[in-house]
């Protein structure tokens, strides 16, 4: 009768993992700016969707890929830039991969990891450390 008990409470707690299984869609960052998330073959990739503002306040144009260590990209527009590539499958609710952070123009390894239906958290590392945020689906 124990076994049962216990088999039912794992069974239980294996079925109420994440919630989301396809983290298609945009996704809004703490910055109010969205990425879209989409499959890329077997993987997953994303690109920046939008800015808020629109424009760069500094220049009054819309925002470019300024801090990019590549000095030919740094007059390219920020909207389309790809920002994760090559999200692989990494454990439940966890995609492991390389992101590029536009504020400080540089590639990192990374995760994707799925916090629920609406809210996902992307973060990149250096050695054993990671920093990231949270987003929120805006729509899939």
């Amino acid at each position: 009768m124990l076994k049962r008990v216990f088999s039912a409470i794992v069974l239980a707690c294996v079925a109420a993992g994440p919630a989301v299984a396809d983290p298609a869609g945009v996704w809004l960052d703490k910055d109010n700016w969205t990425i879209r998330i989409h499959a890329c073959g077997q993987a997953l990739c994303a690109e920046i969707a939008s800015t808020q503002p629109p424009l760069d306040p500094a220049t009054g144009k819309p925002w470019t890929d300024k801090n990019n260590a590549d000095a030919a990209k740094r007059e390219r527009p920020l909207v389309g830039v790809p920002v994760l590539f090559d999200m692989q499958p990494n454990g439940p609710g966890k995609w492991s991969g390389t992101l590029y952070d536009p504020d400080r123009g540089k590639m990192y390894s990374g995760n994707l990891i799925e916090l629920g239906a609406d809210r996902i958290r992307i973060e990149g590392c250096m050695l054993v450390l990671c920093g990231g945020e949270e987003l929120r689906r805006v729509s899939k």
